[in-house]
């Protein structure tokens, strides 16, 4: 069976945190257009999660690499707003480093959305915090 369509933009990016949510990549690309851009911050390029990856090859290269660098994650999204075809999400994440540490992270995503699908996602948060945390368990 395959997955109902999202009627809404708003009711896609619900559909892309559940996915998330359940570690469902397939369900997750399939919010998302072939060309999309996955943007997270520059200050993460030392451990592989910064920059911009292009198209589901980069987002799954991307997610591959998370495990790697990462214990665990999980995203709480809390705040959901829209101006055509933007959403902003303002959330938080527990993050677990490889050392078993966890800690709550603030987050916001810009999501731009065309013809229903994602076709950008920015993910912007404090990089210091999460360096410290990847680093030595955040601490300091």
């Amino acid at each position: 069976m395959s997955p109902l369509r999202p009627r809404t933009n708003l009711d896609l990016i619900h559909a892309a945190y559940q996915a998330f949510h359940q570690r469902d990549i397939e369900a997750l690309l399939a919010t998302m257009a072939e060309d999309i851009e996955w943007i997270h911050p520059d200050g993460m390029h030392p451990y592989g999660l910064g920059g911009t990856k292009h198209g589901h090859a980069g987002v799954k290269e991307f997610l591959a690499h998370v495990p790697t660098v990462l214990g665990g994650m999980r995203l709480q999204p809390l705040e959901f707003l829209q101006a055509g075809d933007r959403i902003v999400v303002f959330g938080t994440r527990d993050v677990t480093n490889l050392a078993g540490r966890t800690r709550r992270l603030q987050f916001v995503h810009s999501w731009t959305l065309r013809d229903g699908k994602a076709v950008r996602m920015e993910d912007i948060f404090d990089t210091v915090l999460f360096q410290r945390l990847i680093e030595d368990g955040g601490t300091s």
